[in-house]
Formats: structure tokens, C-alpha cells, sequence
């Protein structure tokens, strides 16, 4: 099933890009916010298997938003692939990873033009996104897929120089200008994937291959961070949790690269969809 956020409706798309109305189809009974949605996810799952998207209106996919617009929570991972650490200089870790946050403010839909910082270095890092469907606190690994809503793509879009200033290092920062935080197509359910625990993923710039990946090869993965974070702390429907991204970025190549204006990033996530950015410079 996928779940999309459509002009700030809620809406269950079918594969031709035709998508029906959740609060109109269900005579109001949920949204019309994919917000409102999170909040009575089993009962909104029980609907909405008896609903055809496929006899809905078509839609201009520029009109999708980001699937989880409001989360009270965002978790962002770090160093969670081990080429990743390595490119990046650390080692990889052993009891936790980095957790940071990126501010919802920057979240976006799955097609948009970014505006670069002046004087940056911009970065791209491709990433499994997961999507909180329960409240859940202290939830073991093996019940962990249970409370996950679905999955979506994610770029946590980095401005190196600002991640980095200071005498501590500002990650929420640095990766929470506007637009830095696209997600999208659309949510897919669990149910959808033959091994949700197994999935390509890479971003491309112009064409060029930048990164390419499989989530079987986290450190932590879905499971094991769920796990982790409701160990210490309560996750809400509608949270959402980036988890991390394979190696690749522009700031472990040699010479270093990273975003200018007039490209174009494209970011996929096999069994998902995919997302396209292009970067403007500032005006």
C-alpha cells in the first residue's frame, strides 16, 4: 500500500499515479492531514484495504509533499554503514550510533529546487526513511517492524562547513536549511517488501552514479535502532527516523565534491520511488 501526502491531503496512490482522497473516500472518518492519519493508523490500515486507488484521479507527482510533514520527533543516524565511517574518518561504532536531529522546517516533498547556501558545501547522503506507526516504548527488535508505519526515501542534504564550525560540531544545523530534508514518493507499507531489511539504495548527480548501497548492510538496522530508541524514549506516530547512508558523499572523495547550481540530484530507494532536486544558488 502507498500512502502519499498530495496538495496536504492524505491519499492512497495507485501505480499509474491516480490517488484517492482518504477523508473523502472514508466520509470523513480520517485526515483530511496525513498527520491526522498517523494518529489511528491500524484502524486507517483496516479501511483503507478495501479502498481501489486505482479508480481515483490522476495527479501531478510536483504536487506530492513530504509523507511525514509534521513529525514531534526526527531522528536522524550517523556512521551507520561501515564504508561510511571509514570515508568519514571514525570508527565505526559498537553500542550507538550518532543520533542527531534534522528540524522538520527543512523537510520537503520528493520534487524541488534547493537553494544553496552562499559560500557552502553542500552534500548529498542518500537514506532509508522510516515512518513511526504506534506509540512505542521499550520495543525489542523482534516486535520492532510492528510499530513502523512504512518506508519512504530520504536525503539528509548536508552544509559541511556549517556541520562543522563552531567549537562543537552543529549537525541539526547544518543540515536543516530550507528544503535540506526531502522525502518521498510516498509511504509503503511493510507488507510490500519481500525483505524490508534488504534494499538498494543510491543517488546520482547529472546522471552520475554518486552512491549505491544495500540497507542489509547497516550497522543498526530498522530493528536494532527502534529498539535502541524506544530503550531511552517514547517514538509517536509520524515520527521519522533517517537511517543512516552508505559511503559515497562528496566530502570523502579525494578531491572533495559537492553541489552546484543547475544540478539535478536524484535519489532512489529500490521497491520505493525516487526524489529529484535541483540545486539554484542564492539570489
Amino acid at each position: 500500500m502507498r500512502i502519499a501526502n498530495l496538495s496536504d491531503r492524505a491519499v492512497l496512490v495507485a501505480a499509474d499515479h491516480r490517488a484517492v482522497d482518504v477523508h473523502t473516500a472514508s466520509n470523513g472518518r480520517f485526515g483530511p492531514a496525513l498527520a491526522d492519519v498517523y494518529a489511528t493508523w491500524t484502524e486507517f490500515l483496516d479501511w483503507a484495504r478495501t479502498v481501489d486507488p486505482s479508480t481515483g484521479e490522476s495527479f501531478d507527482p510536483a504536487d506530492l509533499g513530504a509523507p511525514a510533514p509534521s513529525p514531534r520527533q526526527l531522528f536522524a543516524i550517523g556512521l551507520n554503514y561501515s564504508e561510511h565511517a571509514a570515508e568519514s574518518g571514525f570508527a565505526v561504532p559498537d553500542t550507538l550510533p550518532p543520533i542527531f536531529t534534522k528540524f522538520a522546517s527543512c523537510l520537503s516533498g520528493p520534487r524541488t529546487t534547493v537553494t544553496l547556501p552562499r559560500g557552502g558545501h553542500t552534500d548529498w547522503e542518500v537514506e532509508l526513511v522510516v515512518v513511526i506507526g504506534a506509540e512505542a516504548s521499550k520495543v525489542s527488535a523482534e516486535d520492532a517492524w510492528g510499530v513502523v508505519a512504512g518506508l519512504t526515501v530520504g536525503q539528509d542534504i548536508s552544509e559541511r562547513i556549517t556541520q562543522k564550525a563552531g567549537p562543537a560540531p552543529q549537525f541539526s544545523m547544518g543540515k536543516s536549511f530550507p528544503g535540506f530534508g526531502p522525502m518521498g514518493p510516498w509511504l509503503v507499507t511493510v507488507d510490500e517488501f519481500a525483505n524490508p531489511d534488504d534494499l538498494e539504495l543510491g543517488c546520482s548527480i547529472n546522471g552520475e552514479e554518486m552512491q549505491k548501497g544495500r540497507t542489509a548492510d547497516l550497522i543498526f538496522p530498522v530493528p536494532a535502532l527502534i529498539e535502541k530508541l524506544s530503550a531511552q524514549l517514547t517514538l509517536h506516530p509520524g515520527d521519522v527516523i533517517f537511517t543512516g547512508t552508505p559511503a559515497g558523499v562528496g566530502i570523502g572523495r579525494s578531491p572533495e565534491r559537492y553541489l552546484a547550481p543547475g544540478d539535478e540530484l536524484v535519489t532512489y530507494v529500490e521497491g520505493i520511488g525516487e526524489l529529484r532536486q535541483t540545486f539554484v544558488a542564492e539570489g
